[in-house]
């Protein structure tokens, strides 16, 4: 079969544009499709990002891209301009297209309250094309990421629909947390320079004065996906779909939901470069130094006995921490563990884990703030992860969590049900724990079959082989990426 040439979009990717999980995914698909193959070439891959001010001052060696300079696009009144600069996703043959509009880009952060973000997102989609037809080069697929760049499909077919080149070519619209539609005023459409499709947009929406760019990314995709087939399911339902469902449901058979990869490159604890204490599933000394360094980074009182609680997440009300009112308190006063939390988010979810460090001083540690390194330290030297989530499209840290030996507890939604099978002592099966209903007692029980299975340290040490043993890189995941993309042709 030959090469595909795949044109990924993204509103950012690692690592030289990130604010969570959606730049890994992004930068680890887009490294592993360009992957040269064994006996032949990799496909030909172009990722397209916005060239924000933090990767214009990063210091970053871009070049531009020959013959995409000074690219104008007309929207209503007005033209903007653009230029492709260029430079390598570090570990992979494929090189990034930044699009470099000073105008839009320069001088903010990646995303903004400010009045023109539509026209922000709406001039990267565009740019994707000018770009392809100054290139002369045909996608034979158009990979959207979230509501950022689900406006491709309605500008590939109506506006650009014209254009041979993109006779053939097809859209993904991959929806990492429906939880962000990209709800825009409906004044915005003009704007955009979709005026006269109108009647190509969520009708419902414009009689409430407003579009969504995810809506109409679902509306007009080839095919739609979603990061875990679990979540697939979720969000055709009312509870989890966030007013999208109806529209999922009708087209569910174009809907596949494909678990992310990790980049065990950067997530493997025998060769970690952000961790002083290596270890591996056959020598698990290196965790046991890991534990000890990072309660004294943290400031907590060692005790080799007593289990290390690990958060690493945004502190939000998706990730279930409502649910630690009633069930952390109660632990930290009967039971001799440890919590150590980094994170940063909502003021009541910030404060609470203070009040947890001001009142537990020698049990719990937080660091309030994003830090990579303490992320990497947090994952390896815990014994058990907390992941609670109310829902969680796919999730990353459960997956980093099984490759450094730390169980992860975690909710049946999402990613999480199809990443984390739940530990049976008797037939030593499993990798981690489970509970079903979102309410504190849940958490509480589940907490304490946790502690009861850590009182048998024998039969722990298999449940930490279990997970260690897990394969979800991308070697394992990108086959599915690839497979629909394939399909999508031959459709």
């Amino acid at each position: 079969m030959r090469p595909l040439r795949l044109c990924l979009c993204a509103s950012e990717v690692a690592p030289f544009a990130k604010t969570g999980g959606l730049a890994d995914v992004v930068a680890g698909l887009t490294r592993w499709l360009g992957r040269r193959r064994p006996g032949g070439r990799g496909h030909d891959v172009r990722l397209f990002v916005p060239y924000y001010a933090r990767v214009a001052g990063s210091g970053l060696p871009t070049q531009p891209l020959p013959g995409a300079a000074d690219i104008d696009v007309p929207f209503p009144g007005r033209r903007i301009r653009f230029s492709i600069r260029t430079a390598p996703l570090p570990g992979s043959n494929v090189r990034v297209h930044f699009v470099d509009c000073p105008e839009l880009y320069g001088g903010r952060d990646i995303y903004t309250h400010d009045g023109d973000e539509a026209l922000r997102f709406g001039l990267l989609c565009r740019a994707v094309l000018e770009t392809c037809q100054r290139l002369q080069w045909a996608p034979d697929v158009l990979h959207c990421n979230d509501w950022h760049t689900a406006l491709l499909p309605i500008y590939q077919r109506h506006v650009y629909g014209w254009d041979k080149l993109f006779a053939n070519t097809r859209s993904l619209l991959t929806i990492h947390n429906i939880g962000y539609p990209g709800f825009f005023a409906e004044s915005q459409i003009h704007a955009l320079g979709l005026g006269d499709q109108r009647a190509h947009v969520h009708q419902g929406d414009l009689r409430e004065g407003r579009f969504s760019f995810l809506k109409t990314g679902v509306l007009h995709a080839s095919r739609l996906s979603t990061v875990s087939r679990t979540y697939a399911q979720e969000i055709q339902t009312a509870e989890f779909g966030m007013g999208v469902d109806d529209l999922l449901r009708s087209r569910s058979q174009d809907l596949a939901g494909i678990v992310n990869g990790v980049d065990y490159g950067d997530w493997d604890p025998a060769t970690d470069p952000l961790i002083p204490h290596h270890f591996r599933a056959g020598d698990l000394s290196g965790k046991a130094r890991m534990k000890a360094a990072l309660l004294l980074r943290l400031q907590v009182a060692p005790e080799p006995r007593a289990p290390v609680f690990g958060i690493v997440s945004r502190l939000a009300a998706q990730k279930g921490f409502e649910l630690f009112a009633d069930s952390i308190p109660a632990l930290l006063q009967r039971e001799d563990a440890r919590l150590c939390v980094l994170g940063a988010g909502e003021d009541q979810h910030e404060r609470y884990f203070q009040w947890l460090r001001d009142t537990w001083p020698d049990k719990v540690g937080l660091y309030r703030g994003f830090h990579d390194e303490l992320a990497h330290w947090i994952e390896a030297g815990s014994d058990v992860f907390l992941m609670p989530s109310r829902f969680e499209p796919c999730g990353l840290n459960q997956m980093y969590s099984l490759r450094y030996g730390t169980p992860p507890v975690v909710r049946r939604t999402g990613g999480l049900a199809d990443t984390v099978e739940p530990w049976d002592p008797h037939a030593g099966t499993g990798t981690g724990f489970l509970f079903d209903a979102f309410t504190s007692q849940a958490l509480t029980g589940t907490i304490d079959w946790v502690l009861q299975n850590w009182r048998d340290q024998r039969s722990w040490q298999k449940l930490v082989q279990n997970g260690m043993a897990r394969d979800f890189s991308w070697d394992r995941q990108g086959p599915e990426y690839e497979a629909l993309y394939r399909s999508m042709l031959r459709a």
